[in-house]
């Protein structure tokens, strides 16, 4: 990062000199948001921009999915988050001179987005084109106490000259393509294919439905033409100044605008606070969400704005309380995290029930849907920091159970499959090889729901909602797999794409298999703790769900004996049956122009070689490292390492803390550093279509496991830390059982304090520690682990030989480097 324009300071991203060549990215990291609504960091003025951007969690259109070829089964309806009316726009004019950032001469400037007040702020001083001087501040939140409410304070100030000024504050629907000057406003697209991207509309999205406008306060309604969703978006305002002004105001189906014309003097300042509120529903009629929102609107103004801040300065000292890291002494480190970590509250804190989009509510990426990032790399922060909200996620799940039977049946399976990719429950996935087919998110759910439960110790959970999807899924993993019997019965699983994308419809993935294994054991396990603790509640579970003792048997029976694959010859667990017998990949030569892959190669060239989108084997020996030795676990990250890409932002982290656990402390820093900053360096080059939540949920995971050494198998919670070198201490919290667990880990150390609760048991490289209030205990550590230095390659698979005698070769596709694809295509000869 540029250090001259984003200062380091620790608790603020600030940004000192403006630039129009990133605004993608700026819009992007400058962002606000609540978990349900979302404002980009787009600039008051709202002339230009990369996107324009408002969006609401959940709120989005449907469409049909055009296959070129039909299936049974295939997605039939696409799913895309709809860019809401965007009620941030505040228009500036001096002597009928309009502001536009990118075109003005600015004296000053300034914008920090601060993670205690929860509030981007901006300070600029303009020369307008006759030479007068103008100090404009604003600062704009989306609350954390009412999701529904946004706030906009703008104020202007002549600095040397009076002058004519007009305010302009708008609501415009930007979803449909038109401006306030009704003109089509340009799609932003370098024409090149991107499915991380989300899908372009083509017809009108928002259908009016209300116009209401009376003394300031204006509302627009609209209904999605397929999805029937509604909205309702509100905007209340106040103009404070010593100066004389006119106000008047229209309102038309997609823009309302209510304007102030000031006779403006020096040292007269002039604030106009714009009170915002969004309501959307699934079914519900626009006039009763009109209601809602002026009741919103009312509420927040005999509040007052001072109150509002105060209170988003309040929930996030609570905030931070819990989930703040601390590192010692990495300033820019300490940023970086800490901007991670306020993108998790920002995506999380108030879906209320919702889900938890790949990009939050930040950018219309990967068109709003909800994947098993939610579980694997977003719920253990929450279930350790914030457990009421991990229960609202898991309660997205639970509301889905429905479509994920019915999705079940349709793919000829009995018990629940939960979609790929989401926003209304039913698979949006258009490619099933990697999508449906990833069988594993039925289990990634299901480890999310333990891991809850048994650091909430919220059992009222795991019996009133959580036992359906740990049957559902357990059913549907012992329907799909299918036994072999012989001198041994073995349990397979076949048909199946694991994490890595790159590797599509195997048999016998390890990860699924490791995962479904752990799904029926959990299942079996919490129907008997259930029956035992609960037997009312089980008693309702069984007349509601149907399962017997001789079927959750047969889950332990399918668990017991799940296929686990491994190579005695490589020592080292193939990440599926047929892995091993492919070419590797040549990463190491591989020009970086032509990364990712996926960009560049038809899917056929890569699934033809062994090389990985993201970890596979090794997240296995993350989430379920009890089942591995530790001589498992480097050989196997030592083999998959060199063949990981990295072109998925959800590796890194993953990587981080393996190489952390199993020695490779240089490693494990480099690739921290990689997911710290993949969106504050834009390091994948879409950091412009919103926030990779994921992978600040990773960065937290990589501290807490990684660098923490934090493990939390079956209720055991252990610690085994790799301080790196160059840091002094590290400080993060963990909130188990309830009570709050201060850890910090010196290089000859690792503390626990309480900060709430009464007691809570640890283990420390194997010894037992019970913390109680008021009493910080101390563990003395003899080092950090083992220190392996430098990398795995794979040039170092040099002359190493399969089980079956045939030699690992490493190469890279390379005529696609050369050919020509106009020429190829009209059969010219190509050398």
């Amino acid at each position: 990062m540029n250090r001259g324009r984003f200062p380091i300071e620790e608790w603020a991203l600030v940004e000192t000199e403006f630039s129009e060549a990133d605004q993608g990215r700026t819009e992007t990291l400058f962002a606000v948001g609540n978990g349900y609504l979302g404002l980009r960091g787009n600039v008051e003025e709202g002339r230009t921009g990369y996107l324009q951007g408002t969006f609401v969690n959940g709120f989005h259109e449907t469409w049909p999915i055009r296959h070129a070829e039909e299936a049974y089964g295939f997605a039939r309806v696409g799913q895309t988050i709809v860019n809401a009316p965007d009620g941030k726009v505040i228009r500036l004019y001096v002597d009928d001179e309009p502001l536009i950032i990118t075109e003005a001469e600015l004296l000053n400037y300034e914008r920090r987005l601060d993670f205690r007040l929860g509030s981007l702020s901006r300070s600029i001083e303009w020369r307008t084109p006759s030479g007068k001087k103008v100090l404009i501040t604003s600062r704009r939140m989306t609350s954390f106490i009412d999701r529904h409410i946004a706030v906009v304070d703008y104020e202007v100030e002549l600095l040397d000259a009076p002058a004519a000024v007009t305010i302009s504050s708008q609501i415009i629907n930007r979803q449909d393509g038109r401006d306030e000057y009704r003109s089509r406003v340009p799609q932003v697209t370098d024409g090149t294919f991107d499915p991380r991207k989300a899908e372009q509309f083509t017809d009108r999205v928002l259908q009016p439905r209300l116009q209401r406008e009376n003394a300031g306060r204006y509302q627009l309604g609209y209904q999605c033409t397929n999805s029937g969703m509604t909205i309702v978006v509100g905007a209340d305002h106040r103009i404070t100044t010593d100066n004389e002004y006119t106000e008047r105001g229209i309102v038309e189906e997609d823009l309302a605008e209510h304007s102030y014309r000031i006779r403006a003097q020096p040292g007269k300042p002039i604030r106009v606070t714009k009170i915002l509120s969004y309501h959307t529903g699934a079914a519900v009629p626009v006039r009763e969400l009109a209601g809602r929102s002026e009741r919103a609107l009312d509420r927040a103004r005999d509040q007052g704005v001072g109150r509002l801040f105060a209170e988003q300065r309040a929930w996030l000292d609570d905030f931070w309380d819990r989930a703040d890291v601390e590192v010692t002494p990495q300033s820019e480190l300490q940023q970086a995290i800490r901007w991670n970590l306020f993108q998790l509250a920002q995506a999380t804190a108030r879906t209320d029930g919702g889900g938890v989009a790949a990009k939050g509510v930040t950018g219309s990426g990967y068109g709003g849907h909800y994947f098993w990032d939610s579980e694997v790399y977003v719920m253990p922060f929450l279930s350790y920091t914030s457990p009421a909200v991990a229960r609202n996620v898991l309660r997205f799940r639970h509301k889905m159970l429905d479509a994920a039977r019915a999705r079940a049946l349709e793919m000829n399976q009995r018990g629940a499959l939960f979609p790929w990719r989401t926003i209304n429950g039913l698979e949006s996935s258009a490619y099933y090889a990697a999508g449906t087919a990833q069988y594993h998110i039925d289990a990634d759910i299901s480890f999310a729901l333990m891991q809850y439960v048994r650091a909430s110790g919220d059992v009222e959970f795991l019996a009133h909602g959580g036992i359906d999807i740990l049957v559902e899924t357990a059913r549907m993993w012992e329907d799909l797999g299918f036994w072999r019997v012989g001198e041994d019965d073995v349990f397979h699983i076949h048909g199946v794409t694991g994490p890595d994308e790159y590797t599509t419809v195997v048999n016998d993935n390890l990860y699924t298999n490791v995962m479904a294994r752990a799904n029926l054991q959990a299942a079996a396990a919490a129907v008997d703790h259930v029956q035992v603790e609960d037997p009312e509640a089980y008693q309702r579970a069984v007349h509601r769900l149907g399962f017997t003792a001789g079927e959750v048997a047969e889950w332990r029976r399918a668990a017991a004996h799940m296929h686990i694959p491994y190579d005695e010859q490589l020592g080292i667990h193939p990440q599926d049956s047929q892995f091993l017998q492919k070419e590797l990949w040549d990463l190491e030569h591989t020009p970086e122009d032509r990364l990712p892959l996926l960009l560049h190669y038809h899917p056929l060239v890569i699934y033809r070689f062994q090389v990985l989108k993201q970890t596979d084997v090794v997240l296995a020996l993350f989430l379920q490292g009890d089942r591995f030795t530790d001589a498992q676990k480097r050989a196997n990250f030592e083999y998959y390492d060199p063949l990981t890409t990295g072109d998925s932002t959800l590796s890194a982290v993953v990587q981080s803390i393996i190489a952390a656990e199993v020695g490779y402390h240089e490693l494990a820093m480099r690739y921290f550093r990689a997911s710290l900053f993949v969106d504050l360096a834009d390091l994948h080059h879409n950091a412009s279509d919103g926030v990779h939540v994921a992978s600040t949920g990773g960065v937290w995971e990589a501290i807490a496991y990684g660098f923490g050494g934090f493990r939390d198998h079956n209720s055991h919670f252990t610690f085994d830390p790799r301080l790196p070198d160059g840091w002094e201490r590290l400080v993060f919290r963990l909130t188990i059982a309830g009570a709050r667990l201060r850890v910090r880990i010196e290089h000859a150390s690792i503390s626990f304090e309480l900060e709430t609760g009464e007691e809570a048991r640890v283990s420390v490289r194997g010894r037992d520690v019970l913390v109680v209030a008021g009493e910080e205990v101390t563990v003395p550590l003899d080092g950090q682990g083992p220190r392996l230095r430098g990398r795995p390659s794979v040039h170092g698979m040099s002359g190493v030989r399969r089980s079956d005698g045939t030699l690992l070769t490493a190469s890279i596709p390379t005529i696609s480097l050369d050919v020509d694809v106009d020429e190829a295509e009209a059969g010219l000869t190509v050398d």
